[in-house]
């Protein structure tokens, strides 16, 4: 079942929504230490009030390939043709995309009533269907933010794979993968604010947004926001934010188009006597949504990270073919956290000339490459942006 959701934990909240647990603020202290190398910064007059990603890393608008459209059919069709594999990939999400829940409706019928008389009654009914906004919003959106946007037709095989084929393999080979969660359930605004300033702000990197507290699940990638403080006291501060994110396109196009939608939010923060975001509350005009998430490289099908993968497409394939139709110099240019990619540089020995002085603060998407350490594609792609990763820089 390829639901457009990432599934959020059951959260409680604490009390109020005031003030963040010490595990909250120590959780996200671990995350951005990991991923980035350095210190999440809590202080709020430290933060950028607005920011937004350079204009060629603005994610593009992909398609969410419903399950009811039948998911990524039409690239794997190609996919299993280019690898002679029969029908293996594209069989596979046919069953993945027919897979049925459980729906609630209310059912309306008419009933005899008296002499000549009718009477409408509804009743709730529970069925199985594919609900209407299952897809790959979340395979996109991942996608999107790893990966700059397919621009050539890349040959594999006899077998000629557009722009809009590769978007719908990216979209496929991230639908399970392994996430890194940042904040879900109820979000307290302080974490709210810290983490998009931290990551958007600070680290100019794009993130996943899961917009929809309902029982749908909408994910779309945030990629600026500009914030307004007002009412500011040495220990609170009011705030109105402003989200900038990519929305998905009604159908896939070769050159996506850049669809950009907000997010309004307002709420109030509390501050500690250091000038420090230690929690907060929302406003009732505020927006909510359910998660922030960053994607991680992908992995093989079956592997643990995604164990629910499609298990005839092979990665390293997929990204070949992605590499192929993007020019080097703007995948060289293409900077994002990896910790996968972060311990590779740290154990293997080949790489060890690699290794920058100080603790990497992003790897390069282009280093997507295959994970054979004697690729000499590999070695020619890391050690071409070894300058890049020692001239990034955390503010």
């Amino acid at each position: 079942m390829n639901a457009c959701l990432l599934a959020a934990a059951l959260i409680i909240p604490n009390v109020v929504g005031q003030t963040m647990y010490e595990g909250e603020i120590e959780a996200q202290n671990v995350i951005f230490q990991k991923l980035w190398g350095t210190e999440i910064n809590w202080t709020f007059d430290e933060l950028p009030a607005a920011a937004r990603v350079a204009d060629d890393r603005v994610p593009y608008s992909g398609y969410i390939y419903p399950d009811t459209h039948g998911g990524t059919v039409s690239a794997l069709r190609k996919y299993d043709q280019a690898f002679d594999q029969g029908t293996l990939a594209t069989a596979f999400e046919r069953r993945d995309t027919s897979l049925t829940a459980p729906v609630t409706r209310r059912v309306s019928y008419t009933r005899r009533v008296g002499f000549g008389g009718s009477r409408t009654f509804t009743r709730l009914e529970t069925v199985r269907a594919v609900p209407y906004w299952y897809g790959h919003c979340n395979g996109w959106t991942s996608a999107t933010i790893r990966h700059a946007e397919p621009q050539q037709s890349v040959e594999r095989n006899g077998v000629v794979f557009t722009p809009s084929d590769i978007k719908g393999l990216l979209a496929e080979m991230y639908i399970y993968n392994e996430n890194e969660m940042l904040a879900e359930g109820y979000i307290n605004p302080g974490k709210l604010h810290a983490v998009i300033a931290n990551w958007v702000g600070r680290g100019m990197h794009p993130i996943g947004m899961e917009a929809d507290p309902g029982s749908e699940k909408w994910n779309y990638p945030i990629y600026g926001y500009s914030m307004e403080a007002y009412n500011r006291s040495p220990g609170h501060v009011d705030v109105r934010l402003t989200v900038t994110y990519a929305m998905s396109s009604e159908t896939e196009a070769d050159k996506s188009p850049r669809i950009a939608k907000e997010k309004h939010f307002n709420y109030h923060l509390n501050l500690d006597g250091e000038g420090k975001i230690v929690g907060g509350y929302y406003y009732r005009n505020s927006a909510r949504i359910d998660m922030l998430w960053v994607p991680l490289r992908p992995k093989a099908a079956g592997e643990k990270g995604n164990e629910r993968g499609n298990p005839h497409i092979d990665v390293e394939k997929v990204l070949a073919i992605w590499r192929d139709s993007v020019p080097a110099e703007q995948r060289a240019g293409w900077a994002h956290v990896d910790p996968f990619l972060q311990d590779r540089l740290a154990d293997d020995i080949q790489f060890a000339h690699l290794r920058p002085a100080q603790p990497a603060k992003v790897v390069l998407a282009s280093a997507d490459v295959a994970n054979d350490a004697n690729d000499a594609v590999a070695t020619t792609e890391l050690a071409a942006e070894e300058s890049v990763l020692n001239n990034l820089a955390m503010p």
